[in-house]
């Protein structure tokens, strides 16, 4: 109990060392997200610029410049994977994690998270995502799903010092805002009487809640290699996991061997412990194995030379551990899995299952197969930036780069708001109390003389808004530039492109520009679906469908199963395949623009690409692409021609038989004027018998052709 207090002090001290580094970047966080929802107060640019008492004055009016230029970035598309094998012949493997990715896609919701990042990721600098193994996720054939979380900066908790990624760091804690029920459904703690200890986690100025609690998760690598995880609440400790990454199996608290599974062969009571010592021949101790197990075909007679009574198998079927008696099991790591049924992977790999051996004690067992688990070995989080900056862990923020110009533009703002509104018409008239106002709307004044009278007169305020309007642009034009967006890029009328060409030309700059923060997103989803396919790789036990499209458009099916990365060299010694490079398909933001792929395969068929444009089977593969890239209707116009097409070859194969036919006819009807005697030698003619046989022959053989009868 000692050393797990030491624990939880261990992770609240580190926990508290990287709240005082990045403590001042959570208010920064919190501004930032202040200034996106539109910040009105007025940062002081002259003297006199805040109230009487020292406060900060606040602008009535806001043109949100940091809004406006991260949502102009905003990208709906989802980065889709590319998978390039390392070695040659693994092309297959590589196409069926290709394939399993895409549906992990969109199995999970990643465009909820994607949309969440694009804003995230330039105001803030940068976004995490988590990924992990959920094994409470299951259906009826299969056990755990892949999970992946969105993590937002204010969740981290990283290594003080370590500012080149998260690799490098020795440990991370993540912040979680969850509920005291869903802690105690999860790890079966009860923690109602905590408080939330940090609800600005939740958000930007988030009040404390009765059913909330923070929960911190600790990763850290752990003396023996692997990575431990730490949880807990407060002072509650949820849970403590070495090396959690490692497959847990029930293990004898007692004799520390593994729980056999129900129904698995333990021991053989017919053992061959009193065989002579002398006896070292490896074929015939192998032999005598196998008999005294009943696997040979030749047992009985092998059993009368063995020393023992009879063969009988025990199995265990639950309870206490087999071997020593032990009541008590425990989860530990363990480095290899049990097979026990031999089968036969989808590569052609043979895996034997039960193998008949000798235990510690001599006795003759059936030893299952021994296949090292795979252990993704790696933090199972992904930083996502944008724009790398040295000396920081988390990238640049837009909101930083142009807060100066949004502090302007609204104090500019609001002064010309100022003006406007205090403009208008002033009336001056002399310093005597004897002047009446009339206070109808003729606003009539009474005046004793003409001097006085002479000195009343009116003045127009108009407020003269040249330069403030004139300098307010030159500060939005500024915001803009900086970030690198153009009136193209946004949609916007250009007045300085003259043509279609331009204006690509204008948005193409602007693209230029905003490439690198592309360049870091498809290397944070390319190290993302990495760690999806370690994490299947280590816990998918069981085969996972796939679906895809092949290059007709058609819809294929096909099973993925870990076992298919299994391998064996040379020595016997059994190894995991995961020899992958991982990337992202640079052609899926073209993919996305759906209507610009309907016009460029449109223009594949007029210009001959798919073959002639009148052909059915040129239509059949247009309209195939057009299913893929999801044309309203292209599914039934492409099943028509499909049909028309089968009604051609029908058609074809009909006209082929009819000319096939005739053409018998006609070899026929030449061959009978062959047979005809001449004018001149009416002795030598043919007799009649045999020009019928002749005919009668020459049917057969057409019909035989034909396969209108049966050939002799």
């Amino acid at each position: 109990m000692q050393k797990k207090d030491g624990k939880l002090a261990l992770w609240q001290e580190r926990l508290a060392q990287s709240e005082r580094e990045y403590g001042q970047l959570e208010a920064a966080m919190d501004h930032r997200e202040k200034l996106y929802a539109g910040e009105r107060e007025i940062k002081p640019l002259v003297r006199g610029d805040v109230k009487r008492d020292g406060s900060r004055k606040k602008t009535s009016h806001v043109r949100n410049l940091i809004f406006e230029n991260i949502e102009s970035c905003v990208s709906s598309s989802i980065p889709q994977p590319k998978v390039t094998p390392r070695r040659a012949g693994d092309e297959a493997l590589a196409a069926k994690i290709e394939h399993w990715l895409r549906n992990e896609l969109d199995r999970l919701p990643f465009e909820e998270m994607n949309d969440m990042a694009e804003r995230t990721v330039p105001l803030q600098g940068a976004a995490g995502w988590m990924v992990d193994w959920d094994n409470r996720r299951r259906t009826h054939e299969t056990v755990g799903e892949i999970e992946v979380q969105l993590l937002h900066p204010k969740q981290f908790a990283p290594q003080p010092g370590v500012y080149t990624a998260i690799e490098d760091m020795d440990w991370w804690i993540t912040k979680y805002p969850t509920t005291k029920e869903a802690v105690r459904r999860r790890y079966g703690k009860d923690v109602s009487r905590e408080s939330e200890s940090e609800p600005e986690v939740r958000g930007t100025e988030a009040a404390r809640q009765e059913d909330a609690v923070t929960l911190y998760v600790g990763y850290a690598r752990g003396e023996n290699g692997g990575y431990d995880r730490y949880v807990w609440c407060n002072d509650t400790v949820l849970e403590d996991l070495e090396d959690y990454q490692a497959r847990r199996q029930p293990v004898c608290a007692k004799c520390g061997r593994v729980k056999p599974l129900p129904g698995q062969v333990i021991s053989n009571r017919a053992a061959v412990a009193q065989a002579p010592e002398s006896e070292t021949d490896e074929a015939a101790a192998g032999q005598r194995i196998a008999a005294a197990l009943g696997v040979l075909g030749g047992a009985a007679g092998a059993l009368e030379q063995l020393p023992v009574a009879a063969v009988e198998q025990e199995r265990y079927d639950g309870g206490a551990c087999p071997y020593c008696g032990g009541r008590k099991f425990e989860s530990r790591p363990q480095e290899s899995e049990q097979i026990m049924v031999p089968f036969t992977t989808a590569a052609g790999l043979e895996i034997p299952g039960e193998r008949a051996g000798f235990d510690e004690d001599g006795n003759a067992v059936m030893t299952p197969t021994q296949i090292p688990f795979y252990k993704p070995d790696v933090f199972p989080i992904v930083l996502q930036k944008s724009v790398s900056v040295y000396g920081k862990l988390l990238g640049n923020s837009d909101a930083d780069v142009i807060e100066d110009q949004q502090n302007t533009y609204n104090r500019l703002s609001q002064k010309i708001i100022d003006r406007i509104v205090k403009a208008g018409t002033r009336i001056s008239a002399p310093d005597r109390a004897d002047i009446r106002f009339d206070p109808e709307d003729s606003e009539l004044m009474y005046v004793g003389n003409a001097q006085d009278a002479a000195l009343i007169q009116v003045h127009d305020f108009t407020g003269n808004l040249q330069y403030e309007m004139a300098y307010r642009s030159v500060v939005y034009e500024e915001a803009r530039q900086t970030l690198g967006i153009t009136d193209s890029f946004q949609g916007r009328k250009d007045t300085t492109a003259t043509s279609g060409k331009a204006k690509e030309f204008s948005a193409a700059q602007a693209a230029g520009r905003l490439e690198s923060k592309r360049v870091m997103k498809n290397a944070a989803y390319a190290h993302l679906f990495e760690l999806m396919f370690k994490f299947f790789l280590a816990y998918s036990d069981e085969p996972r469908p796939v679906s895809y499209q092949d290059y007709k458009g058609e819809t294929m099916h096909e099973e993925i199963s870990r076992y298919d990365f299994l391998e064996r060299d040379g020595d016997g010694a059994w190894w995991w395949n995961d020899q992958f490079l991982f990337s992202t398909d640079t052609s899926a933001p073209l993919e996305s623009n759906r209507e610009a792929m309907w016009q460029e395969t449109r223009m594949n068929l007029e210009s001959g690409a798919f073959g002639d444009p009148k052909s059915t089977e040129t239509l059949i593969l247009f309209w195939g692409k057009m299913e893929m890239l999801h044309y309203p209707g292209a599914a039934e116009t492409k099943k028509y021609l499909e049909d028309r097409l089968q009604r051609e070859q029908e058609q074809a194969a009909m006209m082929q038989q009819m000319q096939q036919m005739q053409q018998m006819q006609m070899q026929q009807q030449a061959m009978m004027q062959q047979m005809q005697p001449s004018q001149g030698a009416a002795e030598e003619q043919v007799p009649p018998e045999l020009v019928s046989r002749i005919e009668q022959q020459a049917q057969q053989d057409a019909a035989r052709d034909m396969g209108m009868v049966a050939a002799p």
